[in-house]
């Protein structure tokens, strides 16, 4: 593709320019060139005199010059001649050339195309289009993954997940902002949440370890097709956001696993405000202290149960009895009536979501 491409444009500047021009490879070989003869033709000498570590070098009365800012560029741009003159075409020619190749891989590159796709920055009708033009693989199965940390500027997170992930023609590592990194990562189809969760697992011991980064990642669920991955992303993102409101002692959180907490991040703060008036009508869910907020809780993760809840909390059953009772004069709630509980587990869980102020997308 950029051979023909190189090709192309110097078959126009051709005439304008008069002397031999063209483009060769980080291999010495000529991949196009104003005279048509010599293309193919191997100049080992000018990857020896070092053309590839300099941004411009004469050898034998050819000019090159770099233009590409990759770390190891690929290719440079040579002009016949060593004069004043063949320095300008050959900075004039490398500028041009350079433009065209970024615009020519933005336009085929597919992770660009993946993260338009995700971030609903092209039109639904041209999502086929482009991933027939690239040949894009419609029928595999993705997820999408989002990496949370906090902004470092000494490790690039980017760079890390991107090692982790080599094979660029099936997974797609994607900047959102300073903090975000998406992974669109192919998937067998029907896989097990379990093994995302264990992938996603595995990324936070590594950077945990080796970089001393803390990371949260929201998981969305599995699609096949690209139009789908929008939705994928979008459920990764509001995994982490219901993650940090409901379950904040979690730093890996599965969009399929949120439960109740996801069907009340979606309800308008009106409706939250007036559920919570009509559940505590004796009185305000405020008046409830640490203490008993607390012996909720147990009692909540020991299924209702009264003699397990005192033997975990380290009281007398009369005791925990003595509490309840307390609760409810305050609430009209009964905890260890099966529908109170539940109202109330939903109230605890409203109330949190309100106090949070959670973003939404």
């Amino acid at each position: 593709m950029s051979s023909r491409l190189f090709q192309g444009i110097i078959n126009q500047m051709r005439d304008a320019v008069d002397r031999t021009i063209g483009v060769i490879d980080d291999q010495g070989n000529i991949v196009a060139c104003s005279e048509l003869n010599i293309i193919g033709e191997a100049r080992k000498n000018v990857i020896v005199a070092g053309v590839f570590n300099a941004k411009q070098t004469c050898v034998d009365d050819y000019t090159y010059t770099v233009f590409e800012s990759n770390v190891h560029p690929e290719f440079a741009v040579f002009v016949e001649g060593s004069d004043e003159m063949a320095h300008r075409y050959s900075q004039l020619i490398a500028v041009s050339l350079a433009q065209i190749k970024a615009n020519n891989d933005e336009k085929f590159d597919c992770s660009n195309f993946v993260k338009n796709v995700i971030l609903d920055n092209i039109l639904p009708g041209d999502i086929y289009i482009k991933a027939r033009e690239l040949h894009f693989n419609n029928d595999a199965t993705r997820v999408v993954f989002i990496v949370r940390t906090a902004a470092n500027g000494e490790v690039s997170v980017f760079d890390i997940i991107q090692n982790f992930f080599p094979d660029k023609a099936k997974d797609f590592v994607i900047s959102i902002n300073e903090t975000d990194i998406a992974l669109i990562k192919e998937v067998r189809p029907n896989v097990d949440s379990k093994d995302l969760e264990k992938l996603a697992r595995s990324i936070c011991d590594t950077l945990l370890s080796e970089f001393y980064l803390n990371a949260l990642i929201g998981i969305g669920t599995c699609v096949t097709g690209v139009k789908e991955l929008a939705n994928s992303f979008k459920e990764a993102q509001v995994a982490l956001e219901v993650g940090k409101v409901f379950d904040t002692e979690k730093n890996i959180v599965s969009y399929e696993n949120l439960g109740i907490a996801r069907l009340i991040y979606q309800l308008p703060t009106t409706l939250c405000d007036m559920f919570l008036k009509e559940v505590f009508k004796k009185g305000s869910i405020e008046a409830l202290d640490q203490e008993t907020l607390f012996t909720i809780q147990k009692f909540f993760e020991n299924n209702l149960n009264v003699s397990e809840t005192s033997r975990k909390l380290f009281v007398h059953r009369n005791t925990l009895v003595y509490r309840l009772e307390k609760i409810k004069k305050l609430t009209g709630l009964d905890l260890r009536e099966f529908d109170d509980a539940i109202v109330f587990k939903v109230a605890l869980m409203v109330n949190k979501y309100l106090a949070s102020s959670p973003v939404k997308y």
